[in-house]
């Protein structure tokens, strides 16, 4: 039976969002999450929204953001995993990079975690530096491995051997004889084919320490919605069929938050702003992200305490949200997070025992946001409590109730511009070029403050800002992303020749998931450097070598704001293979324009405050700051000297005024 729904279904530790196209207007749902069983959440909303029928006959397809992976990584509760590596680096996973927290302690305590306690197996054999073989892997050797493990009695196999990336046999045949012996096993050539042993053993390690887990959440949610096709979001911002997925979890890690991003780069091509800088501002945290007419990304991202190789979406966190706290040190000075009131007792103006001030209820008092927007008013706001908390932090900083709250924003404003910087200043783009896109609950509360602070006249306030990551998922591309190590003296004939072979691996993969061959898209990047440094920029592909090469001198004067004459290297050939969803785009809206629902008298606004209804609004419609736009999932503040447009799908096109700023 032909697809008649698509359901983006986004796990969050607090709520489980979900956006279904297909029968017109996009309709949302929120329930409260399941971490036990993260499925029961996700089956909960699929009747509440009507389509159990639709997933029982295949009309519905469902694409998921989960953080099943993320959380196990946190919480340490992988899989029990051998690493198995070459004999005499044993270690490699524990010495690392030498990396250390307290620069000038010359005995620090070693932090505790999952790579503690990790058994380590080492095998004689070898290769050299362009995959040559020094020292054969013999039958025994693999034999005696094999007893070895067993005896350690794990669910998983991690295999890294020193430049597998260039030759992957000797780890193939390990790979091979560990799963005849009835174990999982993840091999490093297959995860992330990369220089690096440290960086690409640890990638192999998590995957195969999470996989386990991962798989078992997967196969659950599958038979729970069979026969509905159901495709798992890779944190690179494209999907793949849950049924692959399983095995490579690693590249889960950012599941939920690259759904945001899928969603910004459709948005910002219709319309015709590809430069955009994203913040996702929640309830503990806030994601922020640049986008230049596509999705960064990186190899360099960290979960916790572990860096994390594979591709990625260059994301950065900061522990700035609606419930981060506000509180006095000894110094008499105000300080916003990185603690969190969390849902329980959350700010004190949910009136859940609460006490202490967060940026949530900064709002609140600064009317902001009123208790008739709140999740369409369905959350009771305790206006009184929160007033109560801002007077006796004021107290201690011997202001006004309303300077408080205020300097409370203006911290929590300055944490995420901050962090906005580092995403963009940091590496060399102007953010007066990029538009600002807010999404999240809280987001649209702060847009406007955060847009001033960078000297930003552009930004954009999506429709269903409060569940876009939820929306992006069903908008995201089926994609792969191969990458592959070069040899040092790589002939321009054997770069051509891997990329051939990358784009038919990607093609064949994805066509199994059903995907047409004339659907499929093709890009090539490479990753270069200066010969003697270890860290790289990516290119296009070009066909001529010498245009590859003054695009890499060109990236990195842009980036560092020089460029070397030292010879140039090229070190990883990566391959994108993606095809677009077919999904349906949103009916438009009408012109008719909506009324204000009221007005509000708000601290430090001279003038009264039009209130209005997000839903109300019509195309075309141009409203002036200061206003409120409240919906059911999201507020946005519309601050003095800023105005906003409705296009004609209700996403709202903030712009500042020339006078103003």
């Amino acid at each position: 039976m032909p697809l008649s729904y698509w359901l983006g279904v986004d796990t969050g530790g607090t709520f489980t969002d979900f956006v279904l196209l297909g029968d017109g207007e996009p309709r949302i749902h929120k329930v409260l999450s399941t971490p036990d069983a993260p499925e029961r959440a996700i089956l909960q909303g699929i009747e509440a929204l009507g389509m159990g029928a639709a997933m029982a006959t295949g009309e519905l397809a469902i694409v998921h953001g989960t953080t099943v992976a993320t959380n196990a990584a946190l919480e340490g509760k992988g899989a029990r995993t051998v690493f198995v590596t070459n004999s005499g680096i044993e270690d490699i996973l524990r010495i690392g990079r030498q990396n250390r927290a307290e620069l000038y302690n010359l005995t620090p305590t070693p932090a505790a975690s999952a790579l503690t306690d990790l058994p380590v197996e080492g095998i004689n054999a070898r290769l050299d530096a362009r995959g040559n073989e020094l020292q054969p892997l013999s039958s025994d050797e693999i034999a005696d491995l094999v007893t070895r493990i067993k005896q350690h009695d794990p669910q998983s196999v991690a295999i890294c051997l020193l430049f597998a990336y260039l030759q992957g046999e000797h780890e193939q045949q390990l790979a091979e004889a560990l799963r005849d012996a009835g174990l999982s096993v993840s091999t490093s050539h297959e995860i992330v084919a990369t220089r690096g042993e440290y960086e690409r053993g640890l990638a192999t390690w998590l995957n195969a320490w999470l996989s386990p887990k991962v798989a078992d959440y997967l196969q659950r949610l599958q038979q729970a919605t069979r026969p509905a096709p159901l495709a798992i979001m890779q944190s690179h911002g494209g999907t793949i069929a849950s049924e692959q997925a399983a095995a490579q979890a690693v590249n889960l890690l950012l599941s939920g938050p690259a759904g945001g991003l899928a969603a910004a780069h459709r948005l910002g091509e219709q319309l015709q702003q590809p430069n955009l800088m994203t913040f996702d501002m929640g309830g503990t945290s806030t994601d922020v992200a640049l986008l230049d007419g596509a999705i960064r990304l990186t190899q360099q991202g960290r979960i916790g305490p572990y860096p994390v190789a594979v591709p990625m979406v260059d994301m950065h966190t900061i522990g700035a949200g609606g419930g981060s706290l506000a509180y006095v040190d000894e110094a008499g000075l105000l300080h916003v997070g990185p603690q969190s009131a969390g849902a329980s007792p959350g700010p004190a103006c949910y009136g859940q025992g609460g006490t202490q001030v967060t940026v949530t209820d900064a709002n609140v008092v600064l009317g902001r946001l009123q208790p008739a927007f709140a999740l369409g008013g369905s959350l009771q706001l305790d206006v009184a409590a929160a007033n109560a908390a801002m007077a006796r932090l004021g107290k201690a900083l011997g202001l006004s109730v309303q300077e408080t709250a205020e300097g409370v924003l203006a911290l929590a404003n300055e944490h995420m511009t901050q962090a906005l910087r580092v995403i963009s200043i940091q590496k060399g783009h102007d953010p007066a070029d990029f538009a600002l896109m807010s999404f999240g609950g809280a987001g649209g509360l702060h847009v406007c403050a955060l847009a001033d602070n960078l000297g930003m006249r552009r930004a954009i306030v999506p429709q269903r800002a409060g569940v876009l990551s939820a929306e992006g998922l069903v908008y995201a591309p089926r994609k792969r992303e191969l990458l592959q190590a070069l040899a040092d003296n790589a002939s321009e004939a054997q770069l051509l020749a891997l990329r051939q072979q990358l784009e038919e691996q990607g093609s064949q993969e994805l066509q199994a998931e059903g995907v047409d061959a004339q659907d499929l898209q093709f890009q090539t990047f490479v990753e270069m450097c200066y010969r003697g440094q270890s860290s790289v920029l990516q290119v296009i592909w070009r066909d001529d070598p010498a245009e590859r090469e003054s695009a890499f001198h060109a990236a990195h004067e842009q980036r560092f704001g020089h460029r070397l004459g030292l010879p140039v290297q090229q070190v990883n050939l990566r391959v994108q293979v993606l095809a677009n969803s077919h999904t349906p785009d949103s009916p438009a809206l009408t012109a008719e324009a909506g009324k204000p629902s009221g007005h509000a008298q708000l601290p430090g606004i001279d003038t009264p405050v039009a209130l209005f209804q997000r839903e109300s609004l019509g195309a075309g419609q141009r409203l002036e700051g200061p206003a409120l736009i409240a919906e059911a999932v999201g507020t946005t503040w519309l601050a003095p000297g800023w105005q906003a447009t409705v296009d004609a799908l209700g996403h709202l096109l903030l712009e500042r005024g020339a006078s103003h700023g």
